[in-house]
């Protein structure tokens, strides 16, 4: 019937771009989205143009995987020219400003020996004139702060660059996003939408509450060739309604990677939100479908693109009630305020916790707790782990923080007691520092310095020492990255002679040994707390 009202199908991917790249957490700020699209878009681009086919090989390869490469055939080769092309015209302004940042890092280490700064501010470069601050350390080495919240008011923020790319999702292989743009095909239907704006609350409410298709036509304005495909992506049929906890104690279930909902019967809150779609084939999973209707705390540990993921953040941003990420907002280049961040992306109520400072619930509590490693020793204070009491149990979210310093567990279990439940990431070999960071880099690093600052987890004794200090009686090894739908934002292939399986299995026989229920979550886990002691 013509007035039926329609719901987005579950297997329908919705993928949130910036300038057709896959829209990561510093794509968002006008500094780093400068730096990463002069040091890597556009580099990736013109290595495509120049050799298609060394590309195409490339992605074929399983030990290149999360490299610098197309995951396109030859014959696009047109498409990433006129996509290199419309960039250049297009954003101009964020090439100059890339420019300006790189310019003026070189003006300090040249110039800044200690002596005033006052008279450097006349030689910053036109574009970043007012934006920075020059300051030293104690040392007199030279820096600059970014006003950050001035440069979103700025032309430098354009969300005209913003836009959401649906298709159909028939299996967890997706090609690795960092080095991949989004290009059309008879597949997909392009929307070109700030994430910001209330429609995108809109179009994601249709998962669970339809509207007729008159209404999402004026939703999602596309052009008359795309609309019957944009259709198919709606469905009349209702889809399964969620089961919500009601117990007296816990419950948590994880869905893949960081990824945790711990519910009791009036609380929800989940840690670093990176959902996998309703898929008939592969294994297990919990999916969308599996969340609450609201989710009072979303909890997010640290600003890397496993545990801060637009694609699904933006889904869900409607359910959410407040955001939970660690305080920051230092104006260093490699540590954008991610409070900024989601604020320029349409969530409103976000709070910055302290190192441990406390947000105090009905039955329990929320403490942010100190995060160690896993950044390659870069100065970023957007990290923390959570600790999370209810119903009188304490259980502890580490995500990849690594245990470099047991002195600090010390201090923390004076400071906040036993943990029953640790939940710590244990990729413990990690990418280089350039993997991640170095489009932002401004000097080149020698090899060997690369290479010996990783983006990495605990190992076994680094995790072990943590059980020890802290009588844990349940031990969850996660954040690995292992789940089959984490392909395109993990790259990440592990065999049994793999150093995170081999550590893993160490920790894990380990306590077995000591009588310590543990294990390596994959897939879906579900496990349920009754009510111990006295509410905290």
């Amino acid at each position: 019937m013509p007035d039926n009202k329609l719901y987005l199908r579950q297997n329908i991917q919705v993928e949130p771009l910036v300038d057709r790249w896959y829209a990561w957490s510093y794509l968002i700020p006008p500094a780093t989205a400068a730096r990463n699209l002069t040091e890597r878009h556009l580099k990736i681009m013109e290595s495509y143009v120049q050799s298609p086919q060394m590309h195409e090989s490339a992605v074929k390869n399983p030990k290149l995987l999360g490299g610098p490469f197309i995951d396109y055939k030859t014959s696009r080769v047109q498409d990433i020219m006129e996509l290199r092309s419309t960039t250049k015209r297009d954003r101009d302004y964020l090439l100059r400003l890339s420019g300006a940042i790189q310019e003026l890092d070189c003006l300090l280490s040249q110039v800044a020996k200690g002596h005033s700064l006052e008279s450097l501010y006349s030689k910053v470069p036109e574009c970043l004139r007012g934006y920075v601050e020059l300051a030293y350390d104690l040392n007199s080495q030279p820096s600059f702060r970014i006003l950050e919240a001035l440069l979103y008011k700025s032309a430098y923020y354009d969300q005209s660059a913003q836009a959401l790319m649906f298709s159909v999702i028939g299996s967890d292989d997706r090609p690795f996003v960092l080095s991949t743009p989004r290009l059309d095909s008879d597949s997909t239907v392009l929307v070109r939408l700030p994430f910001s704006h209330e429609s995108v609350d809109a179009l994601f409410q249709l998962k669970t509450t339809p509207q007729p298709w008159e209404k999402i036509e004026e939703l999602l304005p596309v052009g008359q060739e795309k609309l019957a495909l944009l259709k198919s992506f709606f469905t009349d049929k209702k889809p399964r309604p969620y089961q919500r906890y009601l117990g007296p104690g816990v419950r948590w279930r994880y869905f893949g990677h960081a990824c945790i909902l711990v519910e009791t019967e009036d609380l929800s809150l989940l840690f670093d939100p990176v959902l996998s779609y309703t898929n008939e084939g592969g294994i297990s999973r919990y999916t969308y479908e599996d969340l609450p209707d609201r989710i009072d705390y979303v909890l997010i540990t640290h600003n890397h693109q496993d545990h801060v993921l637009f694609e699904t953040l933006l889904q869900i941003r409607h359910k959410v009630d407040r955001v939970i990420v660690p305080r920051s907002g230092n104006g260093k280049l490699q540590d954008p305020s991610l409070r900024l961040i989601l604020q320029n992306c349409g969530f409103s109520r976000i709070v910055d916790l302290d190192e441990m400072a406390t947000i105090p619930l009905e039955h329990g509590s929320i403490t942010a707790v100190p995060f160690l490693g896993e950044h390659a020793d870069l100065d970023i204070a957007t990290k923390s782990a959570y600790l999370v009491k209810a119903r009188g149990h304490a259980l502890l979210f580490a995500a990849d923080s690594c245990n470099i310093e047991p002195a600090l567990y010390h201090h923390i279990h004076d400071a906040l007691g036993d943990i029953d439940v640790l939940f710590a990431g244990m990729e413990c070999d990690g990418a280089p520092l350039t993997w991640l960071y170095g489009p932002l880099m401004t000097r080149p690093i020698e090899r060997s310095m690369d290479q010996s600052r990783r983006l990495a987890g605990s190992n076994y004794e680094q995790v072990m020492a943590i059980v020890e200090e802290f009588h844990c009686k349940e031990v969850y090894v996660y954040a690995m990255g292992q789940e089959p739908w984490l392909n395109y934002i993990m790259s990440i292939k592990y065999t049994p002679t793999s150093r995170p399986i081999i550590e893993s299995n160490k920790l894990i026989a380990a306590c077995h040994g000591r009588a310590i229920v543990a294990e390596r979550l994959y897939g879906e886990k579900e496990i349920l707390l009754e009510p111990a002691g006295a509410t905290i």
